[in-house]
């Protein structure tokens, strides 16, 4: 069987990694060139399929691969579970989320420092529901940051606290990418993935909400805003629907299984709060070309991501299949990786390695996930769910903070709209790399590394110490 067989490749080994070269060369030139996304790195993946091909000794055995890789079962599960979890964000932000969470933090009366505080926990609600930190800073910075500036927040805190609320939910909720990428290229269940991850995420969360709280504040006061916000104390029942997902996720149920749930919760949620019409969800366009509604709006707005996956899944394969993946690990494990203590550092680090570069971070996970990081996963028996937080939690610190990042990029740009359209001060792009929950997930990490605290095998028993693969750390 061609399966069987190893790919065969001119120039061995370097043959093998070409279409990694040219993938990662051409995302650098976007993302550096701050023209990064997914639908521009299209043409990175597609360049990267079609001339490798000439690389391979066997035409054949090459296209095999790569429609093994575009076939692979997580794969296919990553394509769905996007395809309705973008329609479940536009469901709940169009039944009225947003006004909702605004309502929460502008009616309490919150000013100053406990201003700040309260926008990264409506960001991290925001984010935890809709899983994009994109679509996080896009909907709250143009209200949040002049109602808090005006209400004595400090400028930079607040625009970090949005920007970390957006980082904490996108590293948590179960409708997000780097979720859903993290938990089935490593081949773990859901529900264990954010069962694990909570009590990392939690203790982070505490850690950024405790500098906001400190900080927060700015040091003169600022006269009172008068702004005309829409708010509505009905759309905070829209959060029923993220719930229902957690607690079917929770529940073992499938997440596509869960998605729908909370799908059809907010449809129904929304229609009988009067925030949604049916027509806003399904109906036949005034127009010929025109939208249908919410549910081709949800999955148009990932199918980009879709596209990327595919290719970078085909990739992927072929990488495998070359042997490339066996060469590296050989070598890692013969000449540096001797401990579970470095075998976790080695998947963190080659997290940031690769996420530093790439200007989106489910594609980074993508390029790491099924070889690297589950393969040295397996070699020293973790669980799939340390192997995928390991991978999430490293990639959604660096991602929020490196200037020609995709979510910076739009922070950056959402806040200075913002900024002149109120006379408000306007903090350098820098600032995100200040940005606390950021900093603090790396510092858990790390903690969890050295500690053994959270720590997860695939066994039925836990390693009582590195003892049994090397004691060198």
């Amino acid at each position: 069987m061609v399966k069987d067989r190893k790919l065969e490749m001119y120039g061995g080994v370097f043959g093998g990694i070409v279409p990694l070269i040219i993938l990662i060369a051409v995302l650098i030139w976007l993302s550096v060139g701050e023209r990064g996304g997914t639908a521009p790195f299209w043409a990175a993946g597609w360049l990267a399929i079609a001339l490798t091909l000439f690389f391979a000794k066997d035409k054949s055995h090459y296209c095999k691969a790569i429609m093994k890789g575009i076939g692979n079962e997580n794969g296919i599960i990553i394509v769905l579970a996007w395809l309705f979890a973008g329609v479940f964000g536009k469901l709940i932000v169009a039944g009225g989320l947003v006004e909702g969470l605004l309502w929460l933090g502008l009616e309490t009366g919150a000013k100053g420092a406990m201003f700040t505080l309260l926008a990264f926990v409506v960001a991290s609600l925001f984010s935890s529901g809709t899983g994009t930190g994109t679509g996080t800073v896009i909907s709250l910075i143009p209200v949040l940051y002049p109602a808090g500036v005006y209400l004595g927040a400090d400028p930079v805190m607040l625009a970090v606290a949005i920007l970390s609320g957006a980082a904490l939910g996108d590293n948590l909720a179960p409708v997000s990418d780097t979720t859903i990428v993290s938990a089935y290229t490593q081949g773990a269940q859901m529900r264990d993935v954010v069962k694990s991850r909570f009590p990392l995420v939690a203790v982070s969360g505490l850690l950024a909400a405790v500098v906001f709280f400190i900080f927060g504040g700015a040091k003169s006061g600022t006269a009172q805003l008068n702004m005309e916000v829409e708010t509505d104390i009905l759309g905070l029942t829209m959060l029923i629907s993220i719930l229902i997902v957690i607690l079917a996720a929770l529940a073992k149920r499938h997440i596509i299984e869960a998605l729908i749930y909370g799908n059809i919760s907010a449809m129904v949620i929304g229609l009988l709060i009067g925030n949604l019409k049916w027509q806003q969800i399904f109906s036949l366009p005034l127009e010929r070309g025109g939208s249908t509604g919410l549910i081709q709006d949800g999955i148009s707005g990932v199918t980009g991501a879709i596209i990327f996956a595919l290719l970078v899944l085909a990739i992927t394969q072929v990488v495998i299949e070359s042997g490339v993946m066996d060469s590296v690990l050989k070598w890692s494990l013969n000449n540096m990786i001797k401990s579970v203590r470095q075998a976790e550092f080695s998947i963190v680090f080659v997290t940031f390695l690769v996420s530093v570069p790439i200007a989106a971070n489910a594609p980074a996970l993508l390029l790491i996930g099924p070889s690297f990081v589950k393969s040295i996963g397996e070699r020293f028996k973790l669980s799939g769910e340390r192997t995928a937080n390991l991978m999430s939690c490293a990639v959604n610190s660096l991602f929020y903070m490196i200037p020609w990042h995709i979510i910076v990029i739009v922070w950056y740009g959402v806040l200075t709209t913002a900024a002149q359209d109120w006379n408000l001060p306007l903090p350098s792009i820098g600032t995100a790399f200040i940005h606390p929950y950021g900093w603090a997930i790396i510092a858990v990490l790390f903690f969890s590394i050295i500690t053994g605290w959270n720590r997860t095998f695939s066994s039925s028993e836990d390693k009582k110490s590195d003892s049994t693969v090397g004691m060198t750390v």
